[in-house]
């Protein structure tokens, strides 16, 4: 089962996350919310849509800005609304075998 990972905490884990350029999207129901701090930094992607951030914080450690999501994706994107993906240091462990979906969607965004 996919499982993001930081700071040697389990933050989120799915069998159900969507991979879009090689990202692992998980389902908001499989975040440990207790976990997650809404930022104000958005970004634009001409695909995908605008993304929204979550700082993450485990043990009193912050990772600023490192989780993000669109709550109102592009059509293209419509698979992964809501969906969370993460970067600056996350780990994701995924075995091969796991279940996940992905995405044919083309084009690149930074995130």
């Amino acid at each position: 089962m996919p499982q993001a990972i930081w700071n040697g905490q389990v933050i989120a884990e799915s069998n159900s996350t969507e991979v879009v350029e090689g990202n692992h999207y998980f389902p908001p129901a499989s975040l440990r919310k207790d976990h997650f701090q809404p930022s104000q930094k958005t970004t634009e992607c001409g695909w995908k849509g605008t993304a929204q951030y979550y700082s993450v914080v485990v043990d009193g450690a912050t990772n600023t800005d490192a989780a993000w999501y669109y709550p109102e994706p592009k059509e293209a994107a419509s698979n992964i609304a809501g969906f969370v993906a993460f970067w600056k240091g996350v780990e994701i462990k995924a075995l091969p075998g796991d279940a996940s979906n992905e995405s044919g969607a083309s084009g690149q965004c930074e995130v």
